[in-house]
């Protein structure tokens, strides 16, 4: 295993140290920007290689001195004059990188990397005048040095990283390289390593860029204290995909030091999310190619402008932030301004937020109309966010500057009339680049007159598919359901109502168009038709989307029909669960209530956000439709008749990447999808595959099925317990099997997890439980392989334990390793059942712990131990002798986790809770009665049990059976408080 990983290593050094020239269409692109200030040659990357013991470093250290030193030395004049300096530099940079245990990894790493900036200043200059100091030289790059090394070992306590890359002798980049041999083991568990790492030694990761991960198929980076989920590719143009080619070309293309070094200075940012936490965001390398290509069209000053389509949710809003970044500090520019232009209050709010979040200076919200002008006329050199339609009044030139450059959000839908013309001639010589998240149509020509360059393929400056965005796990396959089919509402009405809410029509054609949008309302609100859909909703919202911990969006026909459905929907959930969200007039005493100021809404959106508050289900007919980003948001809800640009932006809400989400569904209850390609009626007829009907998964299910059944040919699935476990785990004897089985149990399970509880999956429920607990008995203790042997679904888990108290597997380990009789008896026999079940019981002890490192070195040794057994370096009875004392440590071990706090803090709880009600009621017995839940529930519950419908049927069964005992059955209060302690502390 470790000459494999290690092969990753030196391939990957190979390539950063090599000679060898590139592909020529790459180069090309990547060079343009800097072939003024790259010094170093095109045809190399310029690292030098040193082994990890070889750098004039101590074990502790995080930063090579030397070599920082001898850099202050040589970039910073003042320091030159007087060599001792440079160590009072280096204390400082101690200091930012010894308060990571007070400060945090994020917040020390900001501070750091205004440093590695040249942000900072000390009193080097006359008269103790502070000046600037460079630890890094962005302008002469070959004055830097660049240094990687591999197996770079850090006593604090003591880790050893595959490799480090070092600029200037401060190790701004970090990879695990994993062995490319087994299936399972993937850059995902090389990532799990870094996250490790700075947990457990942050302060090597206080100067760190980035970090990236790889097993030489696939290539993956992400910043520090970044979700894994949120780690991406990076891809070069013309590049192949996949494979150790797709890896060099990652290499090759983001590891020379120019694109770090770019990276550091204008495409890293530091933000406050909505948690009021401190995060570190870094560019995808879309944002990243299209940001430069601005800057040089815009330093080139030949091309005017650009049309830029990156689809929803693939960060345009980023993409404008790093672009301001880095026009507002390009010298070639001589302080430009930069306009952020959108068509909604929504996406300025959003945009606003953003630029707010990651406190970008200089920038301004621009209020009013009036204010727009002022600040042009007066040649405001900052970031402006504005509307388009504060142009409105704009009557003439404003400013004339040819430095000004402009970015349209959304540019299809308000440049095309007299708005987009008086921006123009508002600012005659500006720079204009339009930005979109939808395919712009050959008939929006003016679209493509306004923004599209005839140099330009196709018209688009940059573009970034759905299908790249997918492809790259950016943004999330989309699906649709069509509901109650029955309600659909004619063709040729939906139609009509299209042409009103997307068409330009006449004064004349509206008043026509109102009085058939009126009847349509009609037939959309009819009291019976409503009762009908918010029904619906209800059950599938409670069956299909909340078990799984998403949330869910209704779009409604108009404002009144927001508040028919939250009526409605209040019969069926707590009041509290659903929300509206309207424009609502204040003078109108039925949408009073639904008003909200601005600080309201976002607390409200917040909540919503919030995996832990009740909040579950927006009520919405225009907000939210745009402009709004909310993760947990998988499921809408649509009842309103859209189209086109609007429907595309619209279902794009459920898209965005969250937590064991794999797709954005779309339920469909007008029938806008009943013909897809009029509903998205793109001349990109690419875009109609955006979304697919939930529909084609049911024919995938049984030959999923099958597929993994064919693995246990003749095993009897009726057999239950150990005996049917170890007649299965008979057919996957090794890994290599195993990890078969686990890629096609995967199909099954996001099948399984997107439809359940469809009917269809009713003949397959009984074989899926059984190769659902067979994956589980053999999924690796360790954590490992993790792209494979992926933590189960919330219905996949209530399915398995829907006959918890028939099925759960109880293990002996502590009666085992006590009883030195039965001890004898199994080394005399090494029964090969024997030691399977005792392998299993292992297994499933180190499965509870994955998240503490003493159980995930315990499962690591139990791999180890496996796949030597397996490979017949251990014969069965050292091998059952190996697992006999591994049982010894983990119950050991356990003793160690499972201190009597634990089991106290929710007794204490209960106690508490009962001491109360006898103190109000009755005289119960508080320490047998809170003994007596504390016994049952650990008998019944399993890990995450509170996520799955059987373990919560279970636990309180099982408490109301209690409080019957004691008399306490009708207090509902008094149960649901019981019951919310138990599923807190159990």
């Amino acid at each position: 295993m470790f000459n494999e990983a290690n092969a990753v290593e030196d391939f990957i050094r190979d390539r950063l140290t090599s000679q060898q020239p590139r592909d020529k269409r790459i180069r090309d692109e990547r060079t343009t920007y800097h072939r003024d200030t790259a010094a170093l040659s095109t045809t190399s990357l310029g690292w030098q290689y040193v082994p990890g013991g070889q750098l004039p470093r101590r074990a502790t250290d995080v930063l090579v001195e030397q070599q920082l030193r001898e850099a202050l030395v040589r970039l910073n004049p003042d320091i030159a004059a007087r060599p001792e300096r440079a160590d009072e530099v280096l204390f400082r940079l101690r200091a930012v990188i010894l308060a990571v245990h007070s400060d945090g990894l994020v917040r020390a790493n900001e501070e750091f990397t205004a440093w590695l900036r040249g942000e900072r200043s000390m009193p080097f200059g006359s008269n103790h005048s502070h000046v600037t100091v460079r630890l890094i030289d962005f302008d002469d790059l070959s004055q830097n040095q660049y240094v990687v090394t591999t197996q770079l070992t850090f006593k604090a306590p003591e880790k050893r990283f595959d490799l480090v890359l070092f600029v200037n002798g401060i190790p701004l980049i970090v990879c695990e390289a994993k062995t490319p041999v087994r299936p399972a083991i993937s850059w995902l568990d090389g990532a799990a390593g870094i996250r490790e790492y700075e947990q457990s030694v942050p302060a090597f990761f206080v100067p760190n860029l980035f970090s990236f991960a790889t097993e030489g198929k696939l290539y993956r980076y992400g910043a520090i204290g970044g979700d894994l989920d949120n780690w991406a590719p990076w891809r070069e143009i013309g590049a192949e995909l996949g494979g150790l080619a797709e890896v060099e070309a990652a290499v090759q293309g983001m590891l020379r030091p120019s694109v770090i070094l770019d990276m550091l200075q204008y495409f890293t940012l530091f933000a406050t999310n909505r948690q009021r936490r401190k995060i570190k965001l870094i560019c995808r390398y879309q944002q990243y190619h299209t940001v430069n290509q601005i800057v040089d069209r815009v330093i080139g000053g030949q091309i005017k402008k650009g049309l830029i389509w990156h689809f929803q949710g693939s960060g345009k809003s980023l993409l404008m932030l790093f672009a301001a970044q880095k026009l507002r500090f390009s010298a070639a520019l001589a302080n430009p301004t930069v306009l952020i232009v959108v068509d909604r209050i929504d996406l300025d709010t959003q945009i606003t937020a953003a630029f707010s979040a990651a406190d970008v200076p200089n920038t301004v919200r621009v209020e009013s109309r009036e204010e727009l002008q002022r600040l042009l006329a007066q040649d405001t050199r900052k970031v402006l966010i504005t509307t388009i339609f504060k142009f409105a009044d704009a009557a003439s030139e404003l400013n004339h500057r040819s430095n000004i450059i402009v970015l349209v959000d959304e540019a299809h839908r308000t440049q095309e009339g007299d708005l987009g013309q008086k921006m123009r001639s508002a600012l005659p010589n500006a720079f204009l680049f339009g930005l979109t998240g939808t395919p712009i149509n050959k008939r929006d020509h003016n679209t493509f007159w306004a923004f599209g360059a005839t140099e330009d393929e196709q018209g688009y400056m940059s573009r970034y598919s759905f299908e790249e965005s997918i492809r790259d796990k950016a943004t999330l396959p989309l699906h649709f359901a069509p509901r109650l089919i029955e309600l659909h509402i004619d063709r040729e009405t939906i139609d009509t109502e299209f042409g009103e809410m997307t068409g330009n029509i006449s004064e004349e054609d509206y008043v026509a168009l109102t009085r058939q949008a009126a009847r349509t309302g009609v037939l959309v609100k009819n009291p019976e038709r409503v009762k009908t859909v918010v029904a619906d909703i209800a059950r599938h919202f409670r069956e299909q989307v909340e078990p799984n911990g998403f949330k869910a969006q209704v779009v409604t026909y108009d404002r009144e029909s927001c508040v028919l459905y939250k009526r409605e929907l209040d019969k069926f959930m707590a009041p509290e669960a659903s929300a509206i969200v309207i424009s609502a007039p204040q003078n109108d005493s039925l949408y009073r209530a639904h008003s909200r100021t601005k600080d309201e809404e976002d607390k409200l959106l917040d909540q919503f956000r919030d995996d832990k508050h009740p909040l579950k289900i927006l009520i919405v007919t225009a907000k939210l439709l745009t402009g709004f980003d909310a993760p947990i948001l998988q499921t809408m809800y649509l009842d309103k008749p859209v189209k086109e640009h609007n429907l595309l932006q619209a279902i794009c809400r459920t898209n965005r990447p969250y937590p064991n989400k794999t797709h954005g569904l779309i339920v469909d209850y007008l029938g806008v999808f009943d013909d897809v390609a009029q509903a998205l009626s793109f001349d990109d007829r690419t875009v109609q595959q955006i979304v697919s009907n939930l529909e084609a998964l049911k024919s995938r299910v049984p030959e999923a099925i099958q597929t993994c059944l064919d693995y246990f040919p003749d095993v009897d699935r009726t057999l239950t317990g150990y005996e049917g476990l170890l007649a299965a785990q008979e057919y996957l004897p090794n890994n290599e099997r195993r990890d078969a089985f686990a890629a096609e149990y995967s199909v099954i399970a996001r099948l399984w997890e997107a439809l359940s509880p469809d009917s269809v999956l009713n003949p397959y429920t009984t074989d899926y439980r059984w190769l659902s607990q067979i994956y589980e008995s053999v999924r690796p203790p360790t954590g490992n392989g993790r792209l494979l042997w992926h933590i189960m679904g919330a219905k996949t888990l209530d399915l398995i334990h829907q006959n918890i108290h028939v099925d759960a597997l109880h293990d002996n380990l502590e009666m085992l390793i006590v009883d030195a009789d039965r001890l004898t008896e199994l080394l005399d026999t090494a029964n090969p059942e024997d030691v399977r079940r005792i392998e299993i019981q292992i297994a499933a002890r180190l499965r509870r712990h994955t998240d503490n490192p003493v159980f995930v070195s315990l499962g690591q040794r139990l791999e180890d131990l496996k796949e030597r057994h397996e490979a017949g370096m251990l014969n069965s009875i050292v091998f059952l002798k190996h697992l006999l004392e591994l049982a010894k440590e983990v119950v050991e071990a356990e003793k160690e986790v499972d201190t009597p706090e634990d089991p106290n803090r929710g007794k204490a709880a209960l106690t508490e809770l009962f001491e109360e009600v006898r103190g109000r009621n009755t005289p119960i017995v508080v320490e047998r009665i809170v003994g007596d839940i504390d016994e049952i529930v650990r008998v019944i519950n399993f890990p995450g049990w509170q996520q799955t419908i059987a373990g919560e049927r279970e636990v309180k069964q099982a408490l109301r059976k209690t409080l019957f005992k004691y008399k306490l059955h009708q207090e509902q209060e008094l149960f649901d408080r019981a019951y919310a302690y138990v599923a807190q502390y159990y």
